[in-house]
């Protein structure tokens, strides 16, 4: 590659916004053991506003084309190991979720 070149790293996935966050209750949903199906119930949709995103998508053509590079991980294995990881670490993000994390935050750093 050239010197200050920039790439787009990508799976070659298209994916609506819906169809992403159905697609991650079901793998949480099948995980965990619920019920099919029952937790769609916790989607909230909101109203569009100018500019919404409806799908997020990376063209990977430059870095493969220029470097040969291809994902190791598909995205069908990845989301269910990211799903897996973040069921298997709930201490690690709870603590985020809590707020806690930003008291820490602010504790070591509002002096700098």
């Amino acid at each position: 590659a050239k010197d200050g070149e920039t790439y787009n790293i990508g799976g070659d996935n298209e994916w609506t916004n819906i169809s992403l966050i159905e697609e991650l209750i079901r793998i949480v949903d099948e995980e965990l053991g619920n019920n099919a199906g029952q937790s769609k119930s916790l989607i909230t949709h909101v109203v569009d506003r100018a500019g919404h995103d409806l799908r997020y998508a990376i063209d990977p053509t430059k870095i493969k084309n220029d470097l040969g590079w291809e994902p190791d991980t598909m995205f069908d294995d990845g989301i269910v190991k990211t799903v897996n990881w973040y069921l298997e670490n709930r201490d690690w993000w709870e603590n985020i979720v809590s707020g806690e994390y930003q008291n820490y935050y602010e504790k070591m750093y509002s002096n700098r």
